[in-house]
């Protein structure tokens, strides 16, 4: 890990990171749920800021695929190391859990399964297909890792068609070796754009800010997936899970979010969210529109 990112000790939070606690009887209704139900979202295990705006308003992200993950992100809180065997039932179980929480849109995530041969994909479209049959009028987003950019896996989850489908590139290329240390820029720029020459209707990224990526390298970033033919980006403020990740260089203003707002609209994005607590799946049911 490099020592120029790398650091122990956390860096003070700034006022407009400051996230209020989530209220309202919607939220209270599915907060009982999860509790009772024992399910598992991400919204939840991840202590996401936005959890109680996206539950009042019928959305929540679902992780598959086990908790462990093979790669080892420097940014990322998910564990690493080696993952326990595919569980077959758990389409079923995602499957129920939406039904339960009664969720309008739904966004399913993984980890990376480098383990397996199909890298997880199999899975990914069995859960999707349990979604459409017992949760006929819910839509989806799915979150996928980059299965390597083998395309036969990237076509299991094209084939289910979910509505939007989203890879992020998590940030700026000079950056993407020390903060997805076994990820490659220009492969996820190469699955977006498979999937767009594929037909997919909306595909969607995200990228972390603050990072030590500097504001032209932002640009060149957005650039690049505006010529993949994005659809929707989300630019949001990266947070330190831990001592033992990757440090916080910079706290973004919301000047500037709001500039690359701005750009990213002018770029023709169809949707561009940006933002300090700004996450893949925030206000993602107003993506479908």
């Amino acid at each position: 890990m490099s020592t120029e990112i790398a650091q122990k000790k956390f860096e003070p939070k700034p006022k407009w990171l400051r996230v209020k606690l989530p209220t309202g009887k919607k939220y209270t209704e599915l907060r009982g749920l999860v509790d009772k139900y024992q399910l598992n979202t991400i919204c939840t295990s991840g202590s996401c800021p936005n959890m109680g705006e996206c539950w009042t308003e019928g959305t929540a992200t679902f992780m598959i695929l086990g908790n462990i993950c093979t790669r080892s992100c420097g940014f990322c809180g998910v564990k690493t190391g080696r993952p326990m065997s595919v569980d077959w039932d758990e389409p079923e179980k995602v499957a129920r859990s939406i039904k339960i929480m009664q969720i309008k849109h739904a966004v399913i995530t993984s980890v990376d399964r480098d383990d397996l041969k199909d890298m997880g994909s199999i899975i990914w479209s069995e859960t999707v297909k349990a979604i459409r049959r017992m949760n006929p009028d819910t839509t989806l987003e799915t979150l996928i890792p980059d299965f390597q950019g083998v395309t036969r896996n990237i076509d299991r989850i094209i084939d289910v068609r979910p509505e939007v489908i989203s890879h992020n590139l998590e940030t700026v290329k000079r950056l993407t070796r020390e903060v997805r240390i076994q990820a490659k820029y220009e492969r996820s720029l190469e699955v977006l754009k498979y999937m767009k020459e594929q037909g997919v209707d909306r595909t969607k990224s995200g990228i972390m800010l603050g990072l030590g990526e500097s504001r032209e390298e932002v640009l060149q970033t957005m650039e690049d997936l505006k010529n993949v033919g994005l659809d929707i980006i989300t630019i949001g403020q990266y947070l330190q899970p831990s001592k033992k990740h990757l440090a916080v260089k910079e706290f973004i203003t919301p000047e500037q979010f709001n500039e690359y707002e701005k750009i990213g609209l002018e770029m023709g994005f169809r949707h561009v969210e940006s933002g300090a607590l700004v996450r893949s799946s925030y206000r993602a049911q107003k993506h479908l529109l």
